[in-house]
């Protein structure tokens, strides 16, 4: 059956068994508590019936594992966003002061070298000018 058809089956006979409920209590007078309470009875049970006809015993299975499903792609998602956080954190620290250690080394033997051979270009010419400059003033009497 067709779960349509089955809801409106069971509506009808809701339906009638309300009102036989009803003509029970008007027709019967002082039994009316009997009658009304069998209609209710014979009203849940017409429920009851109806649920077990379209229950579904893999529903609850299929919405545990959904449910499961959802909070372990959560908690690994947050887990191996941490993880890789710091991880990647970490290394990119280390590979960083790695990196400024060798600059730094390599920064200052080339500024080392470099400032050593200017200076000592610069200091030599000057005092190769300065020297022969003075020798020549001293050995040239026209100077004086």
């Amino acid at each position: 059956m067709h779960p349509s058809r089955v809801d409106s089956l069971v509506d009808l006979a809701y339906g009638m068994w309300i009102l036989a409920a009803i003509i029970l209590m008007v027709v019967v007078g002082t039994t009316v508590g009997a009658a009304f309470g069998v209609g209710v009875f014979l009203a849940y049970a017409t429920h009851v019936v109806w649920k077990m006809a379209r229950y579904d015993p893999e529903w609850m299975t299929r919405e545990i594992a959904q449910q499961v499903e959802e909070d372990l792609t959560e908690e690994v998602t947050a887990t191996v966003s941490e993880e890789m956080t710091e991880t990647v954190g970490e290394a990119v620290s280390k590979e960083v002061a790695a990196v400024e250690k060798e600059v730094a080394g390599t920064v200052e033997e080339t500024v080392e070298e470099a400032v050593s051979e200017e200076v000592s270009g610069t200091v030599e010419e000057t005092v190769e000018e300065t020297v022969e400059k003075a020798v020549k003033d001293a050995t040239d009497p026209e100077s004086t």
